[in-house]
């Protein structure tokens, strides 16, 4: 279950049992369907880019998907789909907030 509090979900691509979900490039497939659901709505191009609402990302070697929760308010179907295709394939899924790396000195 999905708190109303969690700022992003991670989708992460490992199955409940441990194992490393497949294909490798899942990650990427997922964010790449997900590219139209952007603020501003879809832009001419916008396929050739994620959206910020849906980025593929490797956290401590696990390729992941984090979901923003504006998804959710803004496009509430694309949401349900993220979460459906976690559950469906028995995903790992974690709430987070992503901090960005510090500025290097």
């Amino acid at each position: 279950m999905i708190s109303n509090d969690a700022k992003e979900v991670f989708i992460q691509g490992i199955t409940r049992d441990g194992k490393t979900f497949r294909p490798g490039d899942w990650a990427e497939r997922l964010a790449g369907v997900m590219s139209s659901f952007r603020p501003g709505g879809p832009q001419p191009g916008s396929h050739l880019s994620y959206s910020p609402w849906c980025v593929p990302t490797v956290i401590n070697g696990i390729k992941c998907v984090v979901v923003n929760r504006e998804l959710r308010a803004l496009e509430p179907m694309a949401w349900d789909f993220v979460l459906n295709f976690a559950r469906d394939n028995e995903l790992q899924v974690a709430e987070a907030c992503l901090i960005p790396d510090s500025p290097k000195i």
